[in-house]
């Protein structure tokens, strides 16, 4: 269970590195960085950044190099916000691509399809 405090913190670091990643991603053009999910450690040391990156074939790129830029980073966002910022750490948020392959399995699952009428629960009277 996450505590009041942390999840303030965790918004406040999401909306500043949404804020950080547009400014930096403005100049490069066609590439769009969102911040979907941060979350932040108990004690407050650590946050991870869950990364969504359009477009989806530069993501491993632009994640590894946001990757190298983390002292940067944490230096722009203690400046903005944070006196005592945590240790930030990246990830991609697949999120989607995983919602999108479960669609993607239902929708070509032949089983689903093809359920008998008289199966599906329906009672028979014996008597």
């Amino acid at each position: 269970m996450e505590g009041k405090r942390q999840a303030k913190i965790a918004r406040l670091i999401q909306k500043e590195l949404s804020e950080i990643f547009r400014r930096q991603t403005a100049a490069m053009g066609n590439v769009l960085v969102s911040v979907s999910t941060v979350r932040v450690s108990p004690d407050l040391s650590i946050a991870k950044a869950y990364l969504s990156i359009f477009p989806p074939e530069k993501s491993n790129e632009i994640l590894k190099n946001i990757q190298k830029q983390t002292k940067t980073v944490r230096y722009e966002l203690a400046a903005e916000t944070l006196r005592k910022c945590p240790d930030l750490q990246f990830f991609l948020d697949d999120s989607l691509d995983y919602a999108e392959n479960i669609d993607r399995l239902l929708a070509t699952d032949p089983h689903l399809h093809d359920t008998p009428a008289d199966e599906g629960g329906k009672e028979t009277a014996q008597d």
